[in-house]
């Protein structure tokens, strides 16, 4: 098949309709992006065979979509079909897709032994172990789930939560506190006198190196904290 289109397939009682689309432009309209679909469609023709150039006859589009129309069988092909992704979108995706549900992992789980996020390359390893195979469609969340199971026998993981006490300057108290909002649930907090600011925050233990990192940028290294629990 040629780079320059690809396929929107759907297959439905025993029977095949294919369309031509542009590989960039069809996989942007898959993604939800605002594309007037008639300018992914290469040709306004739905094929049983499109290598073969065989046609799809009105009546059975009429039966199988409802309308013989195709740019309204385009835009439910899409829908209910798959688009073939050529073999340089398919590894880009599944490289983008296989980051996102690592930093998941390292942001969520941890090591019970060290209660420390497990390093990448473990977590890649581990993942090579059980065979698995990113879905560049399927959500991160989605695999994530999935993944945790198959993991669980080959890499020990914990999603135990810390509490963690802080105590931030009043030159950077405010910027801290956006911060620290985004990494997890602040359980108390109080403004000093001072304008300094104290939280007791709680976050899943695999974010806690990552949130002191940060805190401690944005304060110059200004700043207190120690695990309670």
């Amino acid at each position: 098949m040629s780079s320059n289109y690809t396929l929107v397939r759907y297959q439905h009682g025993g029977e095949k309709y294919e369309i031509l689309v542009d590989p960039d432009k069809g996989l942007s309209y898959k993604k939800g992006e605002p594309i007037d679909i008639s300018n992914v469609i290469l040709i306004d023709t739905i094929f049983t065979d499109a290598n073969k150039g065989e046609k799809a006859s009105e009546s059975k589009l009429k039966t199988e979509f409802g309308t013989s129309d195709p740019i309204e069988v385009a835009k439910l092909m899409f829908e209910k079909g798959t688009l073939l992704l050529t073999s340089a979108q398919r590894k880009e995706m599944t490289e983008q897709k296989l980051r996102q549900i690592i930093t998941i992992i390292s942001r969520t789980y941890v090591d019970p032994a060290t209660k420390l996020p497990h390093p990448v390359t473990r977590i890649e390893n581990a993942m090579n172990e059980v065979n698995f195979n990113v879905d560049p469609f399927k959500t991160a969340e989605e695999q994530v789930k999935e993944l945790v199971q198959l993991l669980r026998p080959v890499l020990p993981m914990s999603s135990e939560n810390v509490q963690l006490a802080i105590k931030i300057p009043p030159d950077h108290a405010a910027r801290c506190y956006g911060i620290v909002k985004n990494y997890g649930e602040i359980k108390r907090d109080e403004w000093q006198k001072d304008g300094s600011w104290v939280a007791v925050v709680e976050i899943p233990a695999a974010m806690q190196l990552e949130l002191l990192d940060k805190l401690g940028k944005a304060t110059q290294g200004n700043l207190q904290s120690k695990i309670l629990k």
